[in-house]
């Protein structure tokens, strides 16, 4: 009688997704889970907490953190906690994906690069591929990143194509360890839904303000209540000054309105439940560069 064929072993790891901000992390992350987890936005740093995505395929089970865009200018302390969180975040992982832009590399992209532990394997992923108008142009540029950087692979793609998004996942396996995995089979994030009805609202508040609105506004959720297949949810948005309130608020409320709208229908599609949303909007001066306040708004 022949012996059934013998099962791969489990495999699980960290695989942490680096790159300057605006870059497409969230982008790609939100691409690789295969739904909406991390927020994005035209404006750069809207990622500001390390999020951890996850995504299981056969025997395989990636555990993927999105981590803020390095950042590079002023030295608040918003900013000091942001790059804390990157650098932490390359410590405990099994791989690291280093995101640019296909054919770019700029001063930014060189000091994302240089905080790359050189013992982790780290692979180059070329994004916005479908930007490039002559892929032949990429090949001098591929030389130039391997003179600075040792990368295990390179991966030209656009993390809006699926089967680009697939051939990564193919890819990457090899460099999880053979281990149990961390999470449920059906697990796509270890944040709650608290966490992620923030993450909405703030994603509506920059897109929706544009470039008017300074980066230094947060959003804090002081009410998230469970009835059945409701949820009542109460936010404060956090801005630093008196300007950036009215700003948020729009003429007559209409901006607010719109920003709560959008924020709602996508919770409801999200948690799959109906959503009762309440927005506010508060003025707290100096927030952005006050370590406690930090804190209180979840910024660890």
């Amino acid at each position: 009688m022949s012996e059934a064929a013998a099962v791969p072993p489990q495999r699980c790891g960290l695989v942490a997704i680096v790159g300057r901000p605006n870059v497409g992390k969230s982008t790609l992350l939100n691409a690789l889970v295969g739904q909406k987890i991390s927020i994005t936005s035209r404006k750069a740093q809207t990622t500001r907490h390390r999020i951890t995505g996850v995504r299981t395929l056969g025997q395989a089970q990636f555990v993927f953190v999105d981590t803020p865009g390095f950042q590079t200018g002023h030295a608040s302390a918003l900013n000091r906690n942001l790059n804390k969180t990157v650098q932490a975040a390359l410590g405990d992982v099994d791989a690291v994906l280093f995101l640019v832009e296909a054919g770019r590399f700029g001063l930014d992209d060189a000091k994302v690069l240089a905080l790359l532990p050189p013992d982790k394997p780290t692979l180059l992923i070329a994004n916005k591929l479908d930007a490039v108008k002559r892929r032949n142009d990429l090949l001098p540029w591929l030389k130039s990143m391997q003179e600075r950087h040792a990368f295990a692979e390179f991966v030209p793609m656009s993390a809006t194509r699926e089967a680009d998004v697939q051939r990564l996942l193919g890819i990457l396996e090899k460099y999880l360890p053979e281990q149990p995995w961390l999470h449920e089979e059906d697990a796509l994030t270890d944040r709650s839904d608290r966490f992620l009805a923030a993450e909405i609202v703030r994603e509506k508040l920059f897109r929706l303000t544009g470039d008017e609105l300074p980066y230094a506004s947060t959003v804090v959720i002081d009410q998230y209540e469970e009835e059945g297949k409701l949820r009542r949810i109460g936010a404060t948005i956090i801005v630093e000054r008196e300007a950036h309130k009215g700003m948020v608020i729009g003429e007559g409320g209409e901006r607010l309105k719109r920003i709560g709208s959008e924020a709602r229908q996508e919770l409801e599609t999200l948690l799959d439940a109906k959503v009762f949303l309440e927005l506010w909007v508060k003025v707290r001066s100096g927030w952005a560069d006050d370590e406690a306040h930090l804190r209180s708004y979840g910024y660890e």
